[in-house]
């Protein structure tokens, strides 16, 4: 707790820290929001092939210009990415490839290419070449006030074309025949989002890099995913899980000497994935366990009464006292499972008999009339 006191002091202090972390904010709450998008269009594998694909752009566009301008590398990583993301596209619609093979194969290939690329541009008698490693690795330190204002100029964009085709996108998730036949374009929307995405992953691989991205792009939004069934919560829980792993992972890596921002950020998005996926009331883990021996308990409570409704009903008065004998080879039978049905006033025990109360005869004979009209 004293470190993450000492980061926030920094923080109001070093100038430097608060546009390191505004801009991890903003790039979290981006990629959580538009991951959404990819996680419900089970296009995981997309924020991958895309942040490979993007990087023979950036080695293109230093080879071309010998300097590390960071916008004409960010423009050549766009260019290169939305190349790879339309190839992806046309080999699923031309050709009988699956989906995850196009990804794999675009993948595989932009990114051996860029690699052969970087290796050359590092054997270059050119001092300029001396960094551009970190796009594979991230390095949130470079981050600058222009690269904070593209970043908030991005999301703010996008967050408006959200709102703007809201409906639109909505039914493309869920049903894309039907929004077909309501006379939408859904290619032009499928473009958009996938450009939005592409957009928010080459601006995130300065911080992050190229082999975290994808990570960025889909934790906030996986772990959003566990709480809720609605789009709209889950896109703001996105962006909020987003947002938050970049100022909690920027802050660990201020405060710790020798740690990468870029890995801590995605370390703590995947923090949030862990907590969901065990903690989440509907989808959680713990809770799935807690509802089952729940289910399993109740389960044993309603065969043992619905026997003991059985042996009632063979007389006149439910209260007639019968030995726990005769449940001695019912499989649902145990002495605790007795006295939970005497604490719920269902029977009554008086040393080794039982007898059924007004209340657990009602009960037993509601279950025995839901079960046959089920069963019928």
């Amino acid at each position: 707790m004293q470190v993450f006191f000492s980061y926030f002091k920094l923080l109001l202090e070093d100038y430097t820290l608060q546009i390191i972390t505004l801009g991890t904010a903003i790039l979290g709450a981006s990629c959580g929001m538009l991951g959404s998008f990819a996680v419900l269009r089970k296009q995981s594998l997309l924020g991958d092939a895309i942040s490979h694909a993007a990087l023979p752009g950036i080695a293109l566009a230093f080879l071309l210009l010998g300097t590390k301008n960071s916008m004409a590398i960010l423009l050549g990583a766009l260019i290169s990415g939305l190349i790879g993301t339309f190839w992806i596209r046309g080999m699923i619609k031309n050709t009988r490839l699956k989906s995850d093979t196009a990804l794999g194969l675009v993948l595989s290939i932009f990114f051996g290419v860029g690699m052969l690329l970087l290796t050359y541009i590092q054997k270059q008698p050119n001092a300029n070449q001396a960094g551009l490693d970190k796009y594979l690795f991230g390095q949130a330190a470079t981050l600058l006030i222009s690269d904070v204002w593209l970043l908030g100029i991005v999301t703010s964009i996008s967050f408006i074309v959200l709102l703007f085709f809201w409906k639109e996108l909505k039914l493309l998730l869920f049903d894309a025949d039907y929004t077909r036949t309501l006379g939408f374009n859904i290619q032009f929307l499928d473009i958009l989002i996938t450009s939005f995405i592409v957009l928010a992953i080459v601006l995130g691989l300065q911080t992050v890099g190229v082999v975290l991205m994808s990570a960025m792009l889909l934790a906030p939004a996986a772990a959003a995913r566990q709480w809720t069934n609605k789009l709209w919560v889950m896109v703001l829980l996105a962006a909020t899980f987003g947002a938050f792993s970049g100022v909690i992972g920027t802050g660990i890596s201020a405060s710790y000497s020798g740690l990468s921002t870029g890995p801590v950020i995605v370390l703590v998005a995947s923090f949030f994935v862990i907590i969901s996926f065990i903690f989440s009331p509907e989808r959680g883990i713990l809770f799935k366990q807690l509802r089952k021996i729940k289910n399993r308990k109740d389960l044993k409570l309603f065969k043992t009464l619905s026997l003991m409704y059985d042996i009632a009903q063979t007389h006149e008065d439910i209260s007639h006292p019968h030995q726990i004998a005769i449940l001695n080879n019912f499989q649902g039978y145990s002495t605790k499972t007795l006295k939970e049905l005497e604490e719920q006033k269902l029977i009554r025990l008086n040393g080794k008999m039982w007898n059924m109360t007004k209340n657990g005869y009602q009960k037993a004979a509601q279950l025995f009339n839901q079960n046959t009209g089920a069963n019928e």
